[in-house]
């Protein structure tokens, strides 16, 4: 296995990381990543595989669980109790019980509302340039899902800023400040939710949250800290990566002089979730020894399967680092796959398909005025800001 050589947080990796996929890619399937000290699948099929394969998981096998530092107690807790983050049997009843509340109904019942949102968010566009993420691609998912959720609106910034301080525990920039700041951001949104679910206890509304209290499988219901985690788990991913992939896909296609309104809007959405996705590794645990692509796991090894390189994989696509919006639809892997697919896929494509349309349809000479750039929160991709004029 060819031994590669990259560090996560070198600006022009930072940039464009794409050129380091193609090069490991070249290797084959898996490659061993020295600056993360693990081994890393780089082509579509072995990131496939090891997505779907259950002698894989995200939990940490019992042998390897330790305890972390009193400081970060509070993140820690709410990772403790995430769907993201469990394997059957408890992933089998989060996830059954979050199914029941997450419904398509609940969500297609969002459509007039992002619309009508999308709209709003154009109207207040000033004629001078301006930041579209702060002002478009953070707004529609976040007050999407305080909206789904039954959390007051106003208390989106407070989400936005717990969000963004909790998330950043998995970047390669992390530092003690990081953990502290996160660890102060989930004991204040973990005292925030719960204050509120009891609120939706005694006043049950037409929303998630009290359609996550009542949700039932085979007699059990969530737990305290499992409602909360839920929550934040939904708040988290719910808007962090729509937001990246809303602002990574007005980028491309103002760099590119493309007509969105030229292209089918749902092979569109597809296109730029392949072409430049928000989170580009994902990571699992062998529970036993397996030998794959030429490589044998011994139970407790963590594989990092990077998402960006398997979307560019040119097995899979023709000129995979040209974006063409007319490509025929072949699932990529931003979502993830298998027991972990995101829950909220459908979602996130809808606010992609309702945004991106009527932004364009609002605003045809959309123009960039500065030189995009992306933030050093490897493995997210995401820019720091999108300066536009209208």
């Amino acid at each position: 296995m060819k031994t590669v050589f990259q560090s996560p947080v070198e600006p022009g990796f930072v940039q464009d990381p794409y050129p380091f996929y193609d090069k490991a890619r070249a290797y084959g399937d898996l490659v061993y990543w020295e600056d993360y000290n693990k081994i890393a699948a780089v082509s579509h099929r072995a990131v496939q595989v090891l997505l779907k394969d259950r002698r894989f998981g995200r939990e940490v096998p019992a042998e390897l669980q330790r305890s972390g530092p009193a400081h970060l107690a509070p993140w820690l807790n709410v990772e403790a109790h995430s769907l993201l983050e469990a394997e059957p049997p408890r992933h089998t009843r989060l996830r059954a019980l979050v199914t029941r509340a997450f419904t398509s109904r609940a969500i297609s019942a969002l459509e007039p509302t992002i619309r009508d949102l999308s709209h709003n968010l154009i109207d207040n566009f000033p004629d001078t340039p301006f930041d579209l993420l702060d002002a478009f691609c953070t707004q529609v998912p976040v007050i999407t899902i305080c909206r789904l959720l039954g959390v007051p609106e106003e208390m989106s910034p407070d989400l936005l800023r717990w969000s963004h301080a909790m998330v950043a525990m998995y970047q390669a920039s992390r530092t003690r400040e990081t953990e502290d700041i996160a660890a102060t951001a989930a004991r204040d949104f973990t005292a925030f939710l719960s204050d509120y679910i009891e609120q939706r206890r005694t006043d049950p509304q037409d929303d998630l949250i009290t359609r996550l209290i009542a949700a039932e499988e085979d007699g059990e219901k969530l737990s305290h800290d499992e409602l909360v985690a839920t929550c934040i788990l939904l708040l988290n991913a719910g808007h962090e990566a729509t937001v990246h992939s809303l602002g990574n896909g007005v980028k491309t296609l103002l760099q590119l002089g493309l007509d969105p309104r030229a292209h089918a809007i749902d092979g569109l959405v597809e296109e730029i979730l392949r072409y430049d996705p928000p989170l580009h590794m994902f990571t699992r645990y062998a529970y036993q020894e397996v030998e794959l692509f030429g490589h044998t796991f011994k139970r407790g090894d963590e594989v990092a399967l990077l998402l960006g390189a398997a979307n560019r994989d040119p097995s899979v696509w023709a000129e995979p680092n040209r974006f063409d919006a007319t490509r025929p639809i072949v699932t990529n892997t931003s979502f993830g796959g298998g027991l972990h697919f995101c829950v909220g896929a459908p979602l996130a494509r809808l606010e992609m398909r309702i945004a991106l349309t009527a932004l364009f349809d609002r605003c045809p000479n959309l123009r960039l005025t500065a030189q995009p750039e992306y933030s050093n929160t490897y493995h997210f991709h995401g820019l720091t800001r999108l300066m536009v004029q209208v």
